[in-house]
């Protein structure tokens, strides 16, 4: 499990080809390989891969072809910047929000832009139909694996706000309109509505998410 909180922001090396469609991504990073270990989660971009070939300033990930196909990762490219998160930490603050690393689709990047004699940005994306249900004004949406807040919906069009911090500490300085960012929307929103259809989900009811604060 993540938060939504980059740690770093880690350059594509190299992406190679593999059998079967799948590919090795290698990537660049100093900060979170302190930690890493052979087998381990790590959140690319809002994706959950586990590491291989881990060095003092890289390590590697294989992308299986259904990876690849759902993902922004069809544009990346040597030199690209990824957000870079390791898992939550047991008993450690959760600063963002729950987040999987489990990508619902990818959403269209419309437009990031500095606010009018502000310090602030405005970024607007343009959301798969399919999963406008499941985002609300005030809700939490992950954006390449970064944990914000929805500010505005219009239509199948979401707008959050960045704070100075988040641009520069991001992958978003390096976006450009009509890229495809990895969207990944509120879990518990899909288990309240599972719940709400009559279906099981896991032993988690709608009584015990309230007990536990949701």
């Amino acid at each position: 499990m993540f938060t939504g909180l980059i740690e770093e922001v880690g350059k594509v090396l190299r992406l190679e080809d593999a059998p079967g469609g799948a590919r090795r991504l290698t990537i660049g990073a100093r900060q979170v390989t302190r930690e890493l270990k052979k087998g381990d989660s790590v959140a690319v971009s809002g994706v959950c891969l586990t590491a291989v070939d881990i060095a003092p300033a890289s390590f590697a990930a294989d992308l299986a072809a259904e990876t690849i196909a759902r993902t922004s990762f069809t544009r990346l490219r040597p030199d690209a910047l990824v957000n870079l998160e390791l898992p939550a930490k047991v008993g450690s603050r959760l600063g963002g929000h729950i987040v999987q690393g489990h990508v619902d689709g990818t959403a269209r990047l419309v437009t990031l832009e500095r606010v009018p004699k502000a310090h602030d940005y405005w970024l607007t994306v343009e959301i798969p139909a399919g999963l406008a249900k499941y985002v609300v004004w005030k809700g939490s949406i992950t954006i390449e694996g970064i944990s914000l807040t929805v500010a505005r919906i219009d239509g199948a069009r979401v707008g959050v706000a960045i704070i100075p911090h988040t641009f520069s500490a991001t992958n978003l300085q390096s976006l450009r309109p009509g890229d495809a960012l990895n969207i990944e929307v509120d879990v518990i929103a899909k288990y309240t509505e599972k719940m709400l259809r009559g279906e099981p989900a896991s032993g988690v009811t709608l009584e015990r998410l309230v007990s536990e604060g949701f």
